[in-house]
């Protein structure tokens, strides 16, 4: 047998490994929930100073004056800079809740109806209460149209702050609210659909449903290539964007076509990749440069090919997008949307606000009561159990952390209020009920974990 080539540890040149090294870094960097979540709020913050600045002028300007057009047959769109990252941008962040959504219908939570009822159960009390919260507030006022603006929750800071006290809260808990903001995104995704679409236009919105008809049958016909699936997918972002429902929700349709399976038999890889490594060994010259390697280079190739077909198309673009958007399109929104002006308007207005109130307590108070009594009586009710290790003090914090709104809920803001100013009272009740929803969430849930310390030691001794 010819020498081993380089196909396993130690093949690397010193330089490469510091470079190969400083990716991983940045690959960990980039996967941490913690750190986007503070981007995201680092950008709100510095949306919020610039607009409070005289720079406001300017920084509006840009956000409306850069455009962007394309045209479909007779139909020209042309929308600002700002539209385009809260349509086409969001978009994507929609279609990330889409894999996360269907990843926990099959293979998550979602999959096991005892575990999933607690968190869907939670997660429809959190959405109920606090647009009824809302409502008695602006019940018979203009505004009134708002009451899903503090159904929303924040699934990235949700779990971005769980994930700040480490392994010191149980893995129930954990899958606990991962399937909760799961099951409220899809409760916000269907508030979205049906009731803060404007007038539909039937012949767009036929086109939509015929292009999702294309995506579902490449389902059926086990097209594992993504190219098809995001080609189809544009076509249908630009008959939704036309048809006059909201163009996030394509990003859902098409998360949902993508198929989770791999199309290898995963119980056969490894002998295959066992084979295919003997044979490229069986093929390496050591006397040949590496470009004159062509046999050995082809079976390198194959395995390649198989190392990707292996993972499943949901998992490959989740994977593609995370960065992405976590770290480019949610902080980027956050940037262009966050910011409240607050020149021209008094604390009092603010505070005094029906809109404002309607808010924050919604947020504040509806959201954690709405998840936590829901929690408490499918418990009581003995239709499920709390997850393992998981105490009533963690249940309680968790429900906290559903005020924060953020992301979703200034999302929803504009779709739900067309006068800037009471758009701008709305996202200053978010960021208010956010930050002391996501401080009390933090502090119980940090409380409970030293006091679940303080039992074990005392358990031991």
């Amino acid at each position: 047998m010819t020498q081993t080539p380089p196909i396993h540890e130690g093949i690397l040149e010193p330089g490469v490994v510091r470079i190969h090294r400083g990716k991983r870094r940045l690959v960990r960097f980039t996967h941490s929930s913690t750190r986007a979540t503070m981007l995201m709020v680092g950008a709100a913050l510095a949306a919020f100073a610039i607009e409070n600045t005289p720079a406001l002028p300017y920084f509006n300007e840009f956000w409306q004056s850069v455009h962007l057009a394309f045209s479909v047959g007779p139909f020209h769109a042309d929308i600002s800079l700002e539209h385009f990252i809260n349509d086409f941008l969001m978009a994507l962040f929609f279609l990330m809740v889409g894999l996360e959504i269907k990843h926990e219908m099959r293979a998550g939570e979602l999959t096991e109806p005892r575990k999933a009822v607690l968190p869907i159960v939670a997660a429809a009390g959190g959405a109920v209460l606090p647009a009824l919260v809302y409502l008695a507030i602006n019940a018979g006022g203009e505004h009134a149209g708002g009451w899903g603006v503090p159904m929303a929750n924040d699934i990235a800071f949700c779990l971005g702050l769980l994930a700040l006290l480490g392994s010191r809260v149980p893995a129930g808990l954990r899958a606990y609210l991962s399937t909760l903001t799961i099951a409220d995104d899809m409760i916000a995704i269907g508030v979205i659909a049906v009731f803060y679409t404007s007038d539909l236009n039937l012949p767009w919105l036929l086109a939509a449903l015929a292009a999702f008809a294309v995506l579902v049958a490449f389902n059926r016909c086990h097209i594992h290539d993504l190219q098809p699936y995001l080609a189809v997918g544009f076509v249908l972002w630009v008959c939704v964007l036309f048809s006059g429902v909201h163009a996030t929700l394509a990003g859902v349709m098409l998360a949902l076509t993508i198929p989770a399976r791999s199309e290898i038999k995963l119980d056969r890889v490894g002998a295959w990749f066992a084979k295919r490594v003997r044979s490229a060994e069986d093929r390496y010259d050591p006397g040949e440069p590496d470009v004159a390697q062509k046999e050995y280079l082809r079976e390198v190739y194959s395995i390649r090919r198989v190392s990707s077909a292996t993972i499943p198309p949901t998992i490959r673009l989740e994977n593609s997008l995370h960065t992405f958007v976590y770290f480019f399109v949610l902080p980027l929104f956050a940037f262009s949307n966050a910011g409240v002006v607050l020149s021209g308007m008094s604390v009092h207005e603010v505070v005094t606000s029906p809109v404002a109130i309607g808010v924050f307590l919604g947020l504040l108070v509806g959201k954690p009561l709405g998840i936590f009594l829901s929690t408490w009586l499918t418990v009581r009710l003995g239709v499920s159990g709390l997850p393992d290790g998981v105490q009533w003090g963690h249940i309680a914090g968790v429900s906290a952390l559903g005020g924060v709104g953020f992301t979703m809920a200034i999302f929803v803001t504009n779709l739900s209020f067309t006068d800037p100013q009471v758009a701008a009272v709305a996202k200053t009740a978010i960021l208010a009920a956010s930050i002391v929803a996501g401080a009390i969430g933090f502090l119980l849930l940090r409380r409970e974990a030293l006091d679940a310390a303080v039992r074990e030691d005392a358990s031991e001794a």
